[in-house]
């Protein structure tokens, strides 16, 4: 059986409210890890903007796809980071790929909006004020992003 290696090519989303409260998933295969909506491509000609919505339907069940009352509050903040993949996880892989692009997001949600985990990736999830989820991120690529809200909010007019 041949092995299928992820690509390193991956979106952050950060899901918030208008007040900048902002919903972090907790990880099933590791203690306390806390994070944003994450997630590779499927296929190299995926683009990030479908990554982002097939990731935020998969793993909070919030469909924010083309037509739908969300895809408006879908925002891309044409960042990218470039980061050392952790040695944990480099098994899933090809053998001489280190390193990832992550592609970023913003997701604007109303307030109250339902939240259905998958549970084979997450185990709970909670919304946080914005600098609170900064400190509770694993990632420091997530944590920035967080920080990064309420400016991203301000360029795009949203919030």
């Amino acid at each position: 059986m041949t092995q299928i290696f992820k690509i390193p090519q991956s979106v952050l989303v950060v899901i918030f409210t208008p007040s900048l409260d902002v919903l972090l998933i907790k990880r099933t295969d590791a203690v306390d890890f806390w994070q944003s909506v994450t997630g590779a491509k499927d296929t190299p000609d995926e683009s990030f903007a479908q990554t982002a919505v097939r990731e935020v339907q998969e793993e909070t069940g919030i469909y924010c796809g083309p037509g739908t009352p969300l895809a408006a509050g879908l925002l891309d903040w044409q960042l990218e980071n470039v980061y050392e993949i952790y040695p944990g996880w480099r098994h899933r892989y090809a053998p001489d790929v280190k390193h990832n692009t992550e592609h970023l997001f913003g997701l604007q949600v109303p307030a109250g909006t339902r939240v259905c985990l998958s549970p084979r990736e997450h185990t709970a999830y909670q919304w946080l004020p914005y600098q609170a989820a900064a400190q509770a991120c694993y990632s420091p690529s997530n944590a920035e992003a967080c920080l990064l809200l309420p400016r991203m909010c301000a360029a795009k007019g949203s919030a």
